[in-house]
């Protein structure tokens, strides 16, 4: 028997989903059971103690945290300090001019290294990588020593082009390492080498933050698990989509920045592959946040320029989510000028809604669900002591109805209005935005509340049909167990292409394609295919944004680079440029090593000839009240046909059929429902 657990870490639920394979075939655990905060390691454990398995018969751990991105949003970080080129201490605070509030007269913006912990050196580089100005060794190891005594518990070094020559960069490095108290040196070309200073320091600096958080976090969990008995190995999600060792993960620990939503994509990738499906939106609704992604050809759309806050660029290559503060614990409440809000802020996981009878109470989008009959009260999980319906009522006519002169009703279904507004607006951000039309998509939704108001977004936005996944509240989890082992690899080179050396690209992919091959290989047990993918990232002279193009392999002729960036380039503007030479700016390579693939059929435990239909309830859709049926998912066969106004209840989510929409059940237990 081999067991595989995969466990998601989410601001309110941590999701276990355990595969058992033997020679009977597959077998599925789940579980879901409250974050634990303070340790989320607590949670971990007992989500593995809640599947009914010790973790010394684990053969293997795939971990999704939000560890690292809750630290840096909440500020909850190390303190860092900076050695960099003389003149240049202030790149991170000036950034590239833009304002907070850009419409606004005020705003403030707090650096992630302050000014006081931002050392300079005389060194210098030229962008063609020749000395400047030798590196003052003396005045390196002065810096160091200043900033350990201001307390700091992480260090930066970060110098002028260093992708260019990292020389002065890794001599630094040496001095301070014999210097510094603990392991948590970052140097900014060994994380990105690539140009553009602000953002390679502020991808420097966010890794340095959280490293300290990251690597006392997995060992703490190792330590838990290992004290119960567990002795194989442990997988961390990155954000790009792909797993790395646990021992590899501190020291790039910026790379696990959005890894719980990526995971999340991973699995829509993987659903949709065995569903037929190559286009879709994925629609991940928790209970802190909404995340959404695209996935088109069946590739999840992946970007090294996310933003993680105001000020904090992080360019390194990541699954492309856009996130909103709209989840089924955002907090509703009238603000000061009579307007009703939805979000961010979130009751979370203590106290959570009122509903869960956790100590909340203020009212939330979950709140609302339960006042309109779209969710029932005695299916919720980790309820702690049930509130009564009444008690939510009173909540509801307290803080909004009254306010605002309505019903309660009418608050409750404002609320779920408003909430919608926000998450399609994330929606138009990964499609429109982007020329892609959402009703040439399918919408993938999954969370604990996404199936709640899928089909309601995909009428707003005249997206077709919506597909809700088996275990779309555990599916993060899922994406744990999917995801591939990946390594990314980013160098500038930033020449024309018409004078580059074309030795020089093959020579420079081969070197990215076998560092990253050998990172994945260690784990050479769980993989069963390797891939190696080719990029660059280029411009016409003169221009800022850049094209990713695919590029076949290492031997690429400068021809076929040509006209490779003028395909892509006429395929997103619809225009050529023949005059104006391209350049070359980043060369990328991304090292995939895929993993067994996962029966998503052994998700649903379908029960033999059960009747599905459970009853009816009021539901309240469109403005007016039905009658909706009520249903029981593991009882839907393959082939049944719902037509709305219906509530299909499960484990780990509610899924509502709106008036008009039908639902079917495909061969390996999706729901698939016309709009």
């Amino acid at each position: 028997m081999r067991r595989v657990a995969g466990i998601d870490v989410g601001g309110t639920f941590t999701d276990l989903l355990l595969t058992e394979t033997g020679p009977d075939g597959v077998a599925v655990r789940l579980a879901k059971v409250p974050t634990t905060i303070a340790n989320q390691a607590h949670g971990v454990v007992a989500a593995i103690q809640a599947a009914g398995v010790a973790p010394a018969d684990l053969d293997l751990v795939i971990h999704g945290t939000t560890a690292t991105t809750n630290a840096v949003l909440e500020r909850k970080v190390a303190r860092v300090g900076l050695v960099t080129t003389q003149g240049f201490r202030d790149v991170l605070e000036l950034g590239r001019r833009t304002r907070p509030q850009p419409y606004g007269l005020f705003g403030t913006f707090e650096p992630l290294v302050p000014r006081e912990l931002r050392r300079e050196v005389p060194e210098r580089m030229t962008a063609a990588g020749t000395v400047h100005v030798p590196l003052d060794e003396a005045a390196v190891e002065s810096a160091v020593r200043a900033l350990i005594e201001a307390g700091c518990e992480a260090l930066v070094i970060h110098f002028l082009h260093s992708y260019a020559n990292p020389a002065h960069e890794i001599r630094a490095g040496e001095i301070a390492r014999d210097l510094w108290p603990n392991p948590y040196v970052t140097l900014g070309h060994a994380l990105l080498s690539e140009f553009r200073e602000y953002e390679r320091g502020t991808t420097a600096a966010v890794n340095a933050a959280v490293q300290p958080i990251l690597d006392r976090y997995v060992r703490r969990l190792q330590e838990d698990l290992s004290a119960r008995g567990f002795t194989r190995d442990l997988l961390v999600m990155n954000g790009n989509g792909g797993t790395v060792p646990a021992g590899h993960v501190a020291a790039e620990a910026a790379k696990t920045v959005m890894s719980g939503p990526a995971s999340g994509v991973m699995a829509a990738a993987a659903t949709l592959a065995q569903a037929g499906l190559k286009n879709a939106i994925t629609y991940d609704m928790g209970g802190t946040s909404t995340d959404v992604a695209l996935i088109a050809g069946g590739i999840p759309e992946v970007s090294a320029e996310l933003t993680l806050a105001y000020g904090l660029p992080i360019h390194l290559p990541m699954v492309d989510v856009r996130t909103v503060g709209a989840g089924g614990g955002s907090i509703a409440s009238v603000d000061r000028a009579g307007m009703l809000k939805v979000g961010p802020e979130s009751a979370g996981s203590e106290p959570g809604p009122i509903g869960y009878g956790r100590g909340g109470t203020r009212p939330t989008i979950t709140d609302a669900n339960l006042v309109l009959g779209r969710l029932d009260p005695a299916r919720l999980n980790a309820v702690r002591a049930a509130s009564s319906l009444d008690d939510i009522r009173a909540a509801f006519e307290r803080d909004l109805a009254r306010p605002l002169g309505l019903t309660v009703e009418e608050a409750a279904a404002a609320v779920i209005r408003l909430g919608n507004v926000h998450m399609t607006g994330a929606i138009r951000m990964v499609s429109l935005s982007r020329g892609y039309d959402p009703r040439d998509f399918v919408l993938f939704a999954f969370g604990g509340a996404g199936p709640l108001h899928a089909v309601a977004l995909a009428r707003e936005l005249g997206i077709p049909e919506v597909l809700v996944p088996a275990r779309p509240g555990l599916t993060n989890a899922l994406g744990c167990l999917v995801a591939d082992l990946r390594q990314d690899r980013v160098n500038t080179v930033n020449r024309p292409l018409d004078g580059l050396e074309m030795e020089t690209v093959r020579d420079l992919l081969e070197t990215q394609r076998d560092s990253a091959l050998a990172v994945v290989m260690e784990e050479r047990s769980e993989i069963e295919e390797v891939v190696v993918i080719h990029g660059a990232d280029m411009q016409f002279r003169g221009q800022t944004h850049l094209i990713r193009v695919a590029i076949p392999g290492p031997d690429v002729s400068r021809e076929a680079l040509q006209a490779l960036f003028e395909a892509a380039y006429f395929k997103r503007f619809q225009v050529r440029l023949p005059e104006i030479r391209a350049v070359l700016v980043n060369l990328v390579t991304s090292v995939i090593g895929r993993r067994r693939p996962f029966p998503l059929s052994a998700l649903l435990d379908r029960r033999a000839g059960g009747e599905s239909r459970l009853g009816t309830r009021r539901l309240h859709a469109d403005g007016a009240w039905h009658e909706a049926a009520i249903h029981a998912r593991e009882a839907l066969p393959e082939g049944a046909r719902i037509e709305g106004p219906a509530v299909i209840q499960q484990m780990d989510a509610t899924t509502v059929i709106e008036p008009g929409a039908v639902a079917t059940v495909d061969a390996i237990g999706n729901l698939r429902v016309r709009v």
